[in-house]
């Protein structure tokens, strides 16, 4: 029996709360990769940083990026998506912000949170996944 997950399988695992690993590879070192929030909706990995971050400056040079999540507990799961940046060159609305935000915490903290940090240098980066990994160990017979 395979371990890979089906696309509803991977598609909702992506949309469980889980914090994501941003990886974007660097031509002069080993690749950025640091824990991010994000959001999985309408086919696209969305991500909200700021402009000229070390996240910003990495992305804009490669173009693409990694996301990986995972589960900690048993049966150990996971998704890493790739793909091209489709748009980052825009703040997220104000519901965009909630909407990643609110994954990760209770909505009055999450409107706290958007209030505080979403401004100008803000941007929402938006990817189409070209490449899929998954494995569930929970599939194994």
């Amino acid at each position: 029996m395979t371990q890979v997950m089906t696309v509803e399988e991977r598609e909702a695992f992506l949309n469980e709360r889980r914090v994501g690993v941003f990886a974007v590879g660097r031509a002069d070192r080993g690749p950025l990769a640091v824990p991010v929030w994000y959001r999985y909706a309408d086919g696209e990995v969305q991500v909200w940083i700021e402009r000229d971050s070390v996240k910003d400056k990495v992305l804009r040079k490669a173009g693409r990026f990694t996301l990986v999540a995972q589960s900690e507990e048993l049966p150990y799961r996971y998704v890493s998506v790739e793909g091209p940046v489709v748009a980052a060159d825009a703040p997220p609305t104000r519901e965009q912000a909630v909407a990643i935000a609110g994954r990760y915490l209770s909505p009055e903290e999450a409107d706290g949170y958007v209030d505080s940090a979403l401004g100008e240098s803000s941007v929402l980066v938006r990817m189409r996944p070209e490449k899929w990994l998954s494995s569930d160990q929970g599939k194994t017979g």
